[in-house]
Parts: C-alpha cells; structure tokens; sequence
C-alpha cells in the first residue's frame, strides 16, 4: 500500500470516529433520575441533584407509594410523581404535599414536586390548566417541575407554551423512550428556545448523544439530567 492511500484511510476512520455519536456515561453528569428499584451507581455520590421518584397516582386515582421518605442531605432532591391521570382526588393532592414536608423534615433539601405526566403536544393546553390549579394549592416554599415532550418545542401552539410561564419553575425535556434516545432528537432541540421557562434535557444513560448547537445559545437552557437504569 503506498503512502498517498494509507493517509486516505486514516483520514476516512478519523472522520468515523468524529461522525460516531457519544454514549452519555453518569459520572460525567451531575444531575439524575433514580426511579424505584434502580441502584443507586457510584456516580450519584457527588451528583448535586436527583429526582426521586416517590409514587404513581393510577388511572382510577389511587396513589401508590414507591419509596420510603429519602436521608440524602448531601443532594438537592426533587420529589417526582408518576401520573397516568390529571383528575388528581382531593385526598391524593393533599398526601404528595404533605410528602413534600415529610421529606424536608427528614433531613433533606427538597427543591419541590416534579409531575411526570406524558402530555401530548395537543393536549398542553389542558395541561396547562391542571398545573396553573394545582401551582395554586402548591406551598410557595416548592418549586414546580414537569417532564415534557420534545414535540412540545416543535409543534406546540405558542399560547399553550406561554401558559406555561409562571406557573412552573421549570420543564426537563425527555430525549429518549425506555432504554434508547429518540432518533432525529437535534431538530427538535434546535427549537427548545420556544419554551418560555428554564429548561433541561433528560438523557438516558447509555444512549447515544451529540449536543446541538442550539444549546450553547439558549439562554434558558439549564442543562441535564441522567436517567439511570437498572443493572
């Protein structure tokens, strides 16, 4: 082989390695997910921030508790709940704030209550109207946190998105389905700036990633958080 080929070769597997997408490793974050039953890795010893999941209020309304009331006073905490449902009974309200104090009491620094509902990109605007509802009920002293669609930053009505303002602290845009990250996720984090209020972006660990350059230039971008995943 001569010279003028090896140098083409090398240079086509450097452009490989430089096209090849990253995989999103925990220890190189500081934020993150620990859902019930996953094991805490050795990365979350120095994380600065964690959403717990505490419980999942069901279809028929019922809430169900999935984690005993947390000691990590090292850590911001977040207390996330899991609703497949927006008719949330008077009783379940009431239980998840009082959750809220339980936690602080125990010795935590709990940021607030994080909703994780799947909101369709047409329905935000319902969405809207339960936050707004339940923001009025919320104790000052929490902050408000959902999880949102990447479709939102796309296709939602501008007016559904501004609705939004004010009324939660911040969105934390989900970028992956179960184990894997959402093909074609740049175009739609290209236009996250839409949404009105300080956002971050939910990666899973272990999933493919490359960060768009909008990113850099979105002055509501607050950064990640890793979804960690059962071993």
């Amino acid at each position: 082989m001569n010279r003028a080929a090896l140098l083409l070769i090398l240079v086509l597997l450097s452009a490989c390695r430089a096209a090849a997408p990253e995989r999103v490793r925990a220890e190189d974050y500081t934020a993150f997910y620990l859902w019930a039953g996953v094991r805490a890795p050795a990365a979350l010893q120095s994380a600065e921030t964690v959403y717990l999941l505490a419980g999942e209020v069901r279809r028929d309304g019922r809430y169900i508790a999935l984690r005993a009331v947390p000691r990590a006073p090292q850590h911001e905490v977040w207390l996330v709940v899991r609703s497949q449902t927006l008719d949330w009974p008077p009783p379940v309200e009431a239980r998840i704030i009082a959750d809220l104090a339980r936690w602080r009491e125990a010795g935590n620094r709990v940021a607030g209550l994080q909703i994780d509902f799947d909101a369709s990109t047409r329905g935000l605007d319902r969405y809207a109207a339960f936050l707004a509802a339940l923001r009025q009920r919320l104790p000052p002293a929490w902050r408000l946190s959902v999880t949102g669609l990447m479709d939102w930053s796309a296709n939602a009505d501008p007016a559904a998105l501004a609705s939004l303002k004010g009324v939660v602290d911040e969105v934390v845009v989900q970028s992956y389905q179960g184990r894997s990250t959402i093909p074609g996720y740049a175009r739609y984090l290209d236009r996250l700036a839409r949404v009105p209020v300080p956002h971050k972006v939910a990666l899973v660990e272990g999933g493919e990633w490359r960060e768009p350059a909008a990113l850099r230039r979105d002055p509501l971008f607050r950064g990640y958080v890793v979804f960690l995943l059962a071993r």
